[in-house]
């Protein structure tokens, strides 16, 4: 039987030091912790806004923040991102406007994918964010061989790819991982251990020890960090970075985490969680944690939180209303982006679907409703 991974801590459940935290500067620690504030917040509007039937479909990431903003906080400028659709997080701590984020929400005209792709499922190019697949598992296959291409291209940079414990399940887990270990390719697996791949929980997922164990397959370093901890989340990713830059191979990173809500908007968690599991992970909260070690540092205090917090749900509440007052993409783009010139089979399917629209009104009125 394998070892079991040591669980890496910088900050206990009660949000005191325990190890040795990160050589970060105050105004770093502010900025970590603004992040999953605002993270949460607008996890927050996200499923106020599908209840109320404004969007369709929402994936919040409440109880992941400190996972997540932690190892976006290592990454570098010229890193790749292959997220999975949980991870939104990194794109706010980046500083992508929200009026970007909703668009692809709403799926609008000003949408970068033009309303092609289901909400949540983010692209954004000039942060090198690869396009979310909804297909368990797929992006780290993609997140391999990208780090491949990096390293033969000689680009001192790496790849970071993002699953749930769930998709360690999936084949391209271990096509992925086997492929980076053969090449020792710059890679950093993000494993988001949150319990639960919807409603299977961990114990039915894997007979392994831990999901950082697996890692010993494939020839590469397996690090399990609590993934509540965001200091500690940050220590374990910025190492695994430096390793792979400096060409010592990938990393798989087990963060130890709870999704502290639903799968989706389409999910109740209660009807496979005990409410007492859900109160134990509860007192564990991320952004909890990482307050009271900020207040004992002095680097907090409810003003200030408050300020922030106005500042941000002002932010939102602008951004909410310019993208569902953007109107749909134009039902032409449908033919756009797939060939340089239209091959005439789709010059004469968009000719017909404009005289129908033509003839009998805009089809967006023959109804319908979002299929989740």
């Amino acid at each position: 039987m394998a070892q079991v991974a040591e669980l890496l801590q910088v900050l206990d459940v009660d949000g005191k030091t325990k190890g040795k935290g990160p050589t970060l500067k105050a105004e770093d620690f502010k900025t970590l912790f603004r992040a999953m504030l605002a993270t949460r917040l607008f996890d927050q509007r996200g499923m106020n806004l599908q209840r109320q039937g404004r969007i369709g479909f929402f994936v919040p990431s409440s109880g992941q923040e400190a996972s997540q903003i932690g190892a976006g906080y290592a990454m570098g400028p010229e890193d790749w991102i292959f997220p999975s659709y949980r991870t939104h997080s990194i794109a706010i701590l980046k500083g992508l406007s929200w009026r970007r984020l909703y668009d692809q929400l709403w799926g609008n005209a000003q949408d970068e994918v033009k309303g092609r792709q289901m909400p949540n499922h983010f692209s954004f190019k000039d942060i090198r964010w690869v396009s979310i697949s909804s297909p368990i598992g797929t992006q780290i296959s993609h997140a391999a061989g990208a780090a491949r291409a990096m390293q033969v291209r000689g680009e001192k940079a790496c790849v970071w790819a993002w699953f749930g414990e769930g998709g360690t399940s999936s084949n391209d887990f271990h096509a992925g991982l086997n492929f980076a270990g053969v090449w020792k390719a710059p890679c950093v697996f993000m494993c988001e251990n949150n319990h639960w791949a919807i409603s299977v929980p961990q114990e039915k997922q894997t007979a392994s020890t831990t999901f950082a164990d697996k890692a010993i397959a494939y020839g590469m370093r397996g690090v399990r960090v609590d993934g509540n901890d965001v200091l500690a989340v940050y220590e374990a990713a910025k190492e695994a970075r430096e390793r792979a830059v400096k060409g010592e191979g990938p990393t798989l990173i087990e963060s130890v985490t709870f999704r502290m809500g639903p799968h989706s908007s389409s999910d109740d968690p209660k009807r496979y969680q005990a409410q007492s599991l859900f109160e134990s992970w509860q007192k564990k909260d991320p952004i909890e944690r990482f307050r009271v070690w900020l207040k004992a540092k002095k680097l907090w205090n409810q003003a200030w939180e408050d300020e922030f917090t106005k500042r941000i749900q002002d932010e939102l509440g602008k951004a909410v209303e310019e993208a569902e007052a953007t109107p749909a993409p134009a039902i032409e783009t449908l033919f756009d982006d797939v060939y340089a010139k239209l091959p005439k089979m789709l010059q004469e399917q968009k000719a017909g679907l404009l005289e129908q629209i033509r003839r009998s009104g805009d089809i967006e009125k023959a109804g319908g409703a979002f299929p989740l």
